[in-house]
């Protein structure tokens, strides 16, 4: 504590702005918690988010986008890296010619659907609701402490995380109004059950099939260069569907702060 208190005696006496600052643990310590913390649905945070750099938040932001796969699915991001990893294996037989096969598993036309439903669930809602909120008035009353391109990734974050079952937040957003009580909890409904269940009815359409044995044209899913094809593949995902609405937050704050 008398650390605590002299670094905070000190910043305020040389004119530093304290907000948002944890001087308990310090920046390594604070930033590795956020981003162990957004990589997983534990929904805990020793700093504020709101006040990291554009580029610092956009890493938290990031990482529930790519779905909390990071340290390969863990807990509530389990099936998501399942379906992360079918899509990989699906591409993969795309470019050699063959039918995909997976766990033993022929990857087929009803299986690719499941696995379309399941990738297109998150920016199907996470970025309409983030539209709707940036264009309408009961929308912008939320953003009580900032405006522009940092409001927009205020309210994105707060979609992004209520559907990737986190519980992190940007908390400049005043949140707890009729319109983001209704808005989040459709995002946390579409995180729970629009990927539950396509992901259930693939494990149904799997569960129908024989197991068909390994051959020369199966691609092996334990080997390092399916794990380069699996993070290439999830990246490629979460730019075409992420990166304008990215672009018109952190990036463009990130912009406008080098120009100032």
């Amino acid at each position: 504590m008398t650390l605590y208190y002299a670094e905070l005696s000190s910043s305020l006496q040389s004119g530093g702005n304290m907000e948002g600052k944890e001087v308990r643990f310090g920046i390594s310590g604070s930033t590795l918690t956020a981003v162990v913390t957004s990589n997983t649905a534990t929904g805990s945070n020793n700093s504020a988010h709101d006040s990291y750099t554009s580029l610092g938040g956009m890493v938290l932001l990031v990482n529930l986008l790519l779905g909390e796969l990071v340290f390969g699915g863990l807990g509530t991001g389990l099936y998501s890296m399942v379906m992360t990893a079918a899509i990989a294996v699906f591409l993969a037989g795309l470019m050699v010619g063959r039918t995909p096969e997976y766990l033993g598993k022929k990857i087929g036309p009803a299986e690719n659907k499941m696995i379309m439903l399941f990738a297109l669930a998150a920016p199907l809602f996470v970025l309409p609701l983030t539209a709707i909120a940036v264009s309408t008035r009961a929308g912008l009353s939320g953003l009580t402490t900032n405006t522009g391109s940092h409001g927009f990734t205020e309210i994105l974050f707060a979609y992004s995380s209520c559907f990737a079952n986190n519980g992190q937040s940007f908390a400049g957003l005043s949140a707890n109004t009729p319109f983001y009580n209704l808005t989040t909890a459709l995002a946390m409904m579409a995180g729970r059950f629009a990927l539950a269940i396509p992901a259930l009815a693939f494990a149904a359409c799997f569960a129908r099939q024989r197991n068909t044995p390994s051959s020369s044209g199966t691609l092996p899913t334990h080997s390092f260069l399916f794990g380069v094809l699996l993070t290439v593949c999830l990246i490629t995902m979460v730019a075409l569907s992420y990166l304008p609405a990215l672009a018109l937050g952190p990036i463009l704050e990130r912009l406008l702060f080098g120009s100032q």
